[in-house]
């Protein structure tokens, strides 16, 4: 499978060295949605599709407060549409989309992709769409999904990836991707594991925000700790799986690359074939 790594949504909060762990307090900083985009046996797949066209169309409906904490571009030549475009795809190309959680920069190009199957687990539906239970006011952005697309559920069952239960994520017809339960930050948040030759792509979605945190003397900048915290759903759960995240890096790190949503140094890593 061809695997293409793709920023779909530049954020720049101000405070630097606080959020990337370098520069200057009074320097922007730079946080990126990143996403992938596979050529799979049965058309394409995107996991995760950050700002859609329609967020940039209506920003205010991504929320005023976090427009003004984390100061995103809203470049549409970002969104992951208009690069599949500039790929020479069509839209409808786009098969499967799979989402690491339904957080607004993760879940924001899925109208740009009303043909795709919506792959999310069942609780982050649940919460996200049913509001059973009622999600934190304000944490979902329901335009998103408004045009009602074609979902595929998963639950907390299925083969063992090491030491982790995943679920077929595309079916019997693709048994290199798979969606790996990782809860935390949301109830039903996943991490999406693909197989590139002889080794594993880990996209962990937001289950750590900064590269650090996988170290063995894990270390984080103070407002992306901060922010971290606030925004856990079962912080007991986020902690339990950082570690066991921690763990597949120190045992099993070169056979698996584990790279998160946003941290810029994971990006640009992976997209210099670092992994």
């Amino acid at each position: 499978m061809k695997i293409q790594h793709l920023n779909t949504g530049t954020m720049c909060p101000m405070g630097r060295r606080l959020v990337n762990g370098t520069g200057s307090l009074f320097q922007r900083a730079r946080m990126v949605c990143h996403c992938l985009l596979i050529e799979t046996g049965d058309g394409l797949a995107l996991v995760d599709t950050g700002i859609g066209l329609g967020d940039i169309a209506t920003p205010d409906r991504l929320g005023r407060r976090w427009l003004r904490q984390t100061a995103p571009r809203l470049d549409r030549s970002e969104t992951a549409v208009q690069q599949v475009r500039a790929l020479g795809y069509s839209p409808s190309d786009v098969r499967h989309v799979l989402l690491t959680h339904l957080d607004r920069d993760h879940a924001g190009g899925v109208p740009d992709f009303p043909h795709a199957k919506i792959h999310v687990h069942r609780a982050e539906y649940d919460m996200a769409v049913l509001r059973k239970p009622a999600p934190p006011a304000g944490r979902y952005v329901t335009e998103q999904w408004s045009h009602g697309p074609s979902w595929k559920f998963y639950e907390d069952a299925g083969e063992d990836w090491f030491g982790f239960k995943g679920v077929r994520a595309l079916g019997d017809r693709e048994g290199d991707i798979l969606m790996i339960p990782l809860a935390g930050h949301t109830l039903g948040h996943c991490g999406i594991a693909v197989r590139s030759g002889d080794t594993w792509l880990l996209h962990a979605g937001d289950s750590y925000f900064f590269h650090g945190q996988l170290d063995a003397s894990p270390r984080m900048p103070l407002v992306l700790s901060y922010f971290q915290r606030k925004v856990d759903m079962d912080r007991k759960a986020r902690i339990a799986n950082q570690a066991r995240l921690r763990a597949l890096k120190l045992d099993h790190g070169d056979r698996v690359r584990i790279f998160n949503s946003h941290d810029p140094v994971d990006y640009e890593s992976c997209r210099c074939g670092r992994h």
